[in-house]
């Protein structure tokens, strides 16, 4: 297995609707390892597939982009629970594309998000997808701060972002007339583009590359084929049957999961464990009104507190020339619950601000409570186990990151299935 991945191993021994001594049949070597798949390719039905992802969103779709371009021969479907793609976490987010300054260095967060930038902008400029690098400023504006800038600018080195800059308060009024400040972060690489966009180009090139993408199909059901009597040859081809809420079925050999805010839920569905659980956070932003929207150029974000897993309230401007400011972080009472229940505004809102949209985050806890900062890929074992991968946390930078990430779970999926 690639050794970057961080796995929960073992996870997934229990396999529902299986026999005890696995599934028989054609796609098993001596060994009791997957073989390799058994064709089909483009002759399979619509109802069966060689991968399913499951999840629509923009590393699902990356994923599903990566895996068909690498093996064009073989049959790879989609499966989302809406009826458009990319409108969660995908389509609620301040459209951000990260530096990769923030994260601990060596760790995935931090890899996959220098190289998922690259990737990014590149693949807008090969796409005609309109972005903007239009810079970010991390800001110090109290003296006791200074320390942690400089430690943040030292980190943003190791991790090989490139451009970045300590500048003084003179420079800071060069870049942002209207943002005052002792000391900051100068980040040019630091872009912003509309995520739902890109995603929607990913999906359009596995589908033109001939994937298969089936939507309003919310998964209620993962297991192994229930061998019949006939020992039917889509029964031993495509062991694991994946069925929706309405009662209809789909039949693939491999799995791959990236549900998301629901990625929890998906592994216990397949016999894996749920752990680590996730817990939404909502993030409400609000709006500068148009006529103020001249006092931000770039993103202007403060100096991180250590104590709070989250990069604290920015001013972010968008490719339709709105300028956002946020997000807070609360506590979310429903996983898609984009609508606090009341609001109040201020005085200073009258002045300069309007009511903005929200996102929420899927932030993975362990057993203990612990937020769990990086990556982390769930892999199995038992009949389903070792036939399906789950990508179990994939928080901020997944938009950014979504190529490289793409990239990293194809190679996976290529060694783990045996491809």
């Amino acid at each position: 297995m690639v050794p970057a991945l961080r796995y929960l191993v073992g996870a997934c021994g229990r396999a529902r609707g299986g026999f005890a001594g696995g599934f028989p049949g054609a796609c098993r070597s001596a060994s009791g390892r997957p073989r390799p798949l058994c064709g089909g390719g483009r002759s399979a039905s619509t109802s069966s597939f060689d991968i399913v992802i499951v999840g629509g969103g923009i590393v699902g779709l990356a994923s599903a982009r990566a895996l068909i371009l690498r093996h064009p021969s073989l049959s790879i479907g989609v499966l989302e629970k809406e009826k458009d793609l990319a409108v969660h976490q995908t389509g609620h987010n301040s459209g951000v594309i990260h530096s990769g300054i923030y994260y601990k260095p060596e760790s995935l967060k931090a890899k996959l998000c220098v190289q998922g930038a690259a990737l990014l902008y590149e693949y807008c400029q090969q796409k005609g997808i309109s972005y903007k690098q239009c810079g970010k400023l991390i800001v110090a504006v109290e003296q006791e701060e200074i320390p942690r800038l400089q430690a943040l600018y030292e980190r943003g080195l190791q991790n090989g972002v490139q451009g970045l800059r300590l500048i003084q308060q003179e420079d800071i009024k060069k870049k942002e007339p209207y943002c005052r400040g002792l000391m900051a972060i100068d980040c040019p690489h630091t872009g912003i583009v509309d995520y739902r966009q890109v995603a929607l180009s990913f999906a359009q090139d596995f589908q033109e590359a001939g994937g298969s993408v089936l939507t309003n199909f919310e998964v209620k059901d993962i297991e192994m084929a229930k061998e019949s009597p006939s020992r039917s040859i889509d029964g031993m081809q495509y062991p694991i049957v994946i069925k929706n809420t309405k009662g209809e079925e789909i039949r693939c050999q491999y799995v791959v999961t990236c549900a998301g805010l629901y990625s929890d839920r998906i592994s216990e569905l397949s016999g894996c464990t749920p752990d680590p659980r996730i817990v939404p956070f909502r993030g409400d932003y609000l709006l500068l009104k148009p006529e103020k929207c001249y006092l931000v150029k770039g993103n202007i974000y403060p100096v991180p507190d250590s104590r709070f897993p989250f990069l604290g309230v920015h001013f972010t401007p968008r490719m339709d020339g709105s300028i956002w400011l946020g997000p807070n972080a609360v506590l979310a009472f429903k996983r898609e619950g984009y609508r606090p229940f009341d609001f109040s505004a201020t005085d200073v809102m009258d002045i300069i601000i309007n009511r903005g949209p929200a996102g929420v985050r899927a932030q993975a806890l362990d057993r203990d409570g612990n937020l769990v900062e990086d990556f982390v890929f769930d892999a199995g074992v038992g009949n389903i186990g070792n036939r399906v991968l789950h990508v179990r946390n994939a928080p901020s930078p997944a938009a950014t990151s979504s190529l490289a990430i793409s990239g990293m779970i194809a190679d996976e999926v290529q060694q783990r299935f045996e491809l």
